[in-house]
């Protein structure tokens, strides 16, 4: 029979439930730290007696015992959704599940690269002409900038929390230190979703640029087609399987020769888009930015719609934070490694589509292979459209590469968190690398892009992310001016609610296309006036000394603010095939993540209690790690 372990000492008995139902330790975990408790005379309570029954892990229990263990769910989710960890036990206590370290080799240089490269792929290729010819004209540069400054906002959210938690968990160990290992669970699941199935996408997109630099004008060209299966999964796609598997064979090997690799590849890729960039400026004129009808001939609504639908070039700088454990020294090659990539793309991306608008009339730019065609009307370059194909082909493995170091990083650290198995977490001691989550996410993204044609998830890929970046965006204003017992967190939840409320009804009020700009105007001054009072208001409480995000919150607020307005862009099915995903993870962590999590943080707090019955001098060792205040 399970008894609770007591701390006794001058306050009596206090049974280990108590601690938790009150939340004075919000874990079993942190009760394992909590070996020194303090009195408000600074009286020590140093006497804790193990479980009288050992534990097994949840995925090795008897039928029986995972059936009752289903019975007490309800109990569990309680207990264990709202659990948050520090950036301390982030970085020691569950970094030390995956057995070895992660090599720190990168340098900033590094991160910089790795970030342009992750967002230098096929993106800006394939939206560009579209947006161009049917949505904002030739202020399609002005819709990259807007896109650009949304991403730098969340890019600078992010980099406040990697530097300060450095670990490999990206958005998800952020989410789970500051909301509650729910919410990280639900941002890490979505954003791994959008890993593996954009990677399968991207793949595929590989093909048929391969197939275009060898001068196949037919998309389907390399691929083989099988009569017996279904449509929209029946052109097999060999190349894309192999690309997939030579980069996993590449990862495993060592993150930095991955680095190189991908450096070399950065350093090609730039110079072909200062090719394009020059070429265009220089066979184009300024007056086709202002033919047929003007520089905005949808107005000011096609330059925001346009930037709804570019932005989804922007994504890949979140690959960057999940290199922090592989970094020397992160306080300063973070910050100029994710704002710094995000800076450099967004210069390009602006150059590249005025230098098409430049070549052109936005009626006349082609929708499909619009940069190739422009070059082949316009020039008469007919060996545009193969220099492009490979160009496209190595910006397209970069990116590949970028992606698929963070989701292997992903990954590892959700399974150090026990949501997931534990193997997946398992670091490989010679390379640094987490070898078994790269290996399954290389085969899984392999498997995918073999069969499948994507475009009907890709807008779920993208609500997906942009969920992501508002949430994270949300975590850190949480962070900054909530402090557990020092006052009170209403102000700040009431904030967060009321600026996402007055954003959801400006973005609506655009999306509605009904003519009342004065709901615009007033939903956008709420959220103006709303973030104003807040910051006149509640105080900030938490600053990190080494690297933080300047003028909050006002910063973190537009970054919300330009996350749902992005989300409402998009099309209805979208929604509807998120809310598929997330019954189902959710019903996963139901069935299998909290009673993964309860069952590993009862067992190691009783390997921890017993080894310091067994060793009475570590006691004061674990003590130093976290002193809780008993009123």
């Amino acid at each position: 029979m399970y008894t609770p372990p007591r701390v006794s000492g001058t306050l009596g008995t206090i049974p280990r439930d108590s601690f938790l139902m009150e939340g004075i330790v919000h874990d079993s975990q942190s009760l394992l730290s909590c070996i020194k408790v303090r009195t408000p005379a600074h009286r020590s309570l140093n006497t804790i007696h193990p479980f009288s029954t050992p534990r097994m892990p949840f995925h090795h229990l008897s039928f029986s015992t995972i059936l009752h263990s289903l019975s007490q769910t309800p109990h569990r989710l309680r207990r264990r959704a709202l659990v948050t960890w520090t950036p301390d036990q982030e970085l020691n206590q569950v970094r030390e599940r995956s057995g070895a370290d992660m090599k720190r080799k990168l340098e900033w240089y590094d991160l910089v690269a790795l970030g342009v490269g992750g967002m230098l792929g096929a993106g800006v290729f394939v939206t560009t002409g579209r947006v161009a010819h049917e949505v904002t004209g030739p202020a399609v540069f002005v819709s990259y900038i807007i896109a650009g400054i949304s991403a730098l906002l969340s890019s600078l959210c992010y980099t406040e929390f990697s530097v300060e938690t450095p670990v490999a968990g990206g958005a998800f160990s952020y989410l789970r230190i500051t909301f509650g290992e729910f919410v990280g669970y639900f941002g890490g699941a979505n954003i791994l979703m959008e890993y593996v199935l954009s990677n399968a996408a991207v793949a595929r997109n590989f093909t048929e640029y391969l197939s275009s630099a060898f001068g196949s004008h037919n998309a389907s060209s390399w691929r083989v087609e099988v009569s017996g299966l279904a449509k929209d999964y029946n052109q097999l796609d060999f190349p894309a399987v192999v690309l997939l598997l030579l980069l996993t064979l590449c990862l495993c090997h060592g993150t930095k020769e991955s680095s190189m690799l991908n450096l070399v590849m950065t350093v090609f890729h730039v110079i072909f888009f200062g090719f394009i960039i020059v070429a265009g400026f220089c066979n184009g004129s300024p007056r086709n930015l202002v033919k047929p009808k003007g520089l905005l001939p949808f107005g000011a609504r096609g330059i925001l719609d346009g930037a709804a639908i570019v932005y989804f070039s922007y994504i890949g700088y979140d690959s960057v934070s999940t290199m922090a454990e592989e970094i020397r020294n992160p306080s300063k090659s973070l910050p100029i490694g994710i704002a710094g990539s995000v800076l450099i793309v967004s210069t390009l991306y602006c150059l590249l589509a005025l230098a098409l608008c430049f070549m052109i009339p936005y009626n006349e730019i082609s929708v499909n292979a619009s940069f190739s065609s422009a070059f082949q009307k316009k020039v008469g370059w007919k060996w545009a459209s193969k220099t492009i194909g490979a160009g496209a082909s190595l910006g397209i493995v970069a990116s590949l590469l970028v992606a698929m170091l963070g989701q292997a990083r992903y990954l590892c650290v959700i399974a150090r968190a026990r949501l997931v198995p534990l193997w997946f977490a398992k670091v490989h001691p010679s390379t640094g690398t987490p070898m078994n989550a790269t290996i399954f996410l290389g085969l899984f993204t392999a498997s995918i892009a073999l069969f499948t044609e994507l475009e009907i998830v890709l807008e779920m890929i993208s609500i997906g992310t942009l969920l992501v970046f508002y949430l994270v965006a949300n975590a850190l204003v949480y962070r900054r001016y909530v402090k557990v017992g020092r006052n009170r967190p209403l102000p700040t939840l009431l904030f967060l609610l009321l600026l996402t409320s007055s954003s959801i009804g400006f973005s609506l009020s655009w999306k509605l296309n009904e003519g009342y700009w004065w709901e615009m105007a007033l939903f956008g001054g709420a959220s103006i006036l709303v973030t104003a009072f807040f910051h006149h208001r509640v105080p900030c409480n938490h600053r990190p000394s080494e690297w933080s995000v300047p003028f909050m919150p006002w910063p973190a607020a537009a970054s919300i603010f330009l996350n749902v307005f992005l989300m409402t862009a998009l099309k209805a099915k979208a929604f509807v095939r998120f809310a598929v995903w997330s019954f189902v993870i959710t019903l996963f962590y139901a069935l299998y993540g909290v009673h993964s999590t309860y069952h590993a943080e009862e067992m190691e707090m009783e390997r921890g209690i017993d080894q310091g019955n067994a060793n009475p001098s570590s006691h004061d060792h674990q003590a130093a790690k976290l002193d809780v205040q008993v009123p």
